[in-house]
């Protein structure tokens, strides 16, 4: 009898605690704020559009982007997406609030949305603030320039109303593009920087750090589920990280510094030998590029490898060979994040295959990747602000 009741009580105890568990579990996801993202495409993908962008990429070199506000410059990696496909959710500015569709970008710091003074055949095409019909716009007299590797807008430092989905920044600062160009044929008004402050060309406060801040989230982390569905699926989340998106556990990984989203890559290899990161390097996770971008001399040898050959500004294989190649495999803090033909080769508005490793022009000594979007759907990532780190894991 005694035994029973103690079993009894052992077994009220577990119960108990695992129905703890359980509503933490569920408090935690209800913490969280999501966001759906759309996959849209590009003009690359469309056939009206080719002819634009062939003529757009011989006289814009792939690069990476260039930052500049009263004279100095700053070095930032952003909107490097005009390739492929890129992925855009909804937010609103101003009271009553007007919709804006914007690329959430952990490759830059900047919120900024056209003007209806922008007069740019760019802005025209794009939905542009219309600041007088909003009671808590607040005008100031800074303005700053971002020039990306695709384009360059300037604009005029703001504060506004701002709301992601539940989530609501009261006079926050973000920049009114007065002129754009290089973003013809974006299907998106805007971006929304997820990254550090140090890296922002006007100094402002990035609506993120504001949120935690202000207590409208709970915990600095954010999260991308990035779905290969076409165009549904995919999600930004806010507060936490839901693990009903990934399998297994999250791998963490600490930055290099707490100032990118940027992490120590120990090599890139290919059938178990090493074709690029050979001493280590650095790769940026970026949300704000649809590719898995590279120093130019290491991504031909990669090209070379699969046996991609160059037609105008892409490099093509054979669709009937795309299920044998080989898998590219990127080892970050000891563990092999797999990337299969299937995903690294994507299609063209004409059923055509193509590469979507591209090249960059290295400016300085460290060898630099980025990893794009192609990566990011095989992979969950959370971007932890309290402790400078990266969390990954297979996506769903």
């Amino acid at each position: 009898m005694l035994r029973s009741q103690t079993f009894l009580s052992t077994w009220n105890q577990e119960r108990s605690m695992k129905w703890l568990v359980l509503l933490g579990l569920v408090a935690f996801s209800e913490c969280i704020v999501k966001i759906p993202l759309r996959r849209v495409k590009t003009m690359r993908n469309t056939v009206s559009g080719k002819n634009m962008l062939d003529n757009f990429l011989k006289e814009h070199a792939y690069r990476l982007s260039h930052i500049s506000f009263r004279g100095s410059n700053l070095t930032s990696h952003s909107l490097r997406n005009i390739r492929d496909f890129f992925y855009v959710g909804n937010i609103t500015i101003g009271t009553p609030p007007q919709e804006f569709q914007v690329i959430f970008d952990t490759g830059s710091s900047e919120l900024w949305v056209p003007s209806i003074f922008c007069n740019s055949s760019t802005c025209s095409k794009h939905d542009r603030f219309r600041h007088l019909e909003s009671s808590t716009f607040r005008l100031s007299r800074r303005t700053f320039s971002i020039t990306y590797g695709s384009g360059r807008i300037e604009a005029l430092v703001v504060h506004d109303t701002v709301r992601i989905g539940d989530l609501v920044s009261t006079d926050q600062q973000f920049g009114l593009c007065l002129e754009e160009s290089g973003f013809e044929g974006m299907r998106f008004d805007g971006v929304l920087g997820l990254s550090y402050t140090n890296i922002s060309p006007s100094g402002a406060i990035p609506i993120f750090y504001k949120l935690k801040n202000e207590g409208a989230i709970s915990e600095p982390v954010f999260a991308f589920y990035l779905s290969k569905d076409e165009r549904e699926g995919s999600v930004v989340m806010f507060g936490g990280a839901d693990h009903r998106y990934y399998k297994g556990e999250l791998n963490w990984i600490p930055l290099m510094k707490a100032g990118d989203w940027s992490v120590h890559m120990d090599r890139i290899s290919m059938k178990r030998k090493v074709i690029a990161c050979s001493g280590g390097c650095k790769a940026l996770v970026d949300t704000g590029s649809s590719d898995i971008v590279g120093p130019s001399t290491l991504v031909n040898n990669i090209w070379k490898l699969i046996g991609a050959t160059p037609q105008g500004s892409e490099h093509y294989v054979s669709c009937s060979a795309v299920n044998s190649l080989p898998s590219i495999i990127f080892t970050i803090k000891s563990n092999n994040y797999r990337v299969p033909g299937q995903a690294y080769i994507l299609k063209d508005s004409r059923g055509r295959c193509f590469t979507a490793f591209k090249g960059h022009q290295q400016s300085s000594s460290t060898e630099m990747w980025i990893l794009g979007d192609v990566f990011l759907r095989l992979y969950f990532s959370v971007f932890d602000r309290r402790k400078d780190r990266i969390g990954l894991a297979q996506a769903v």
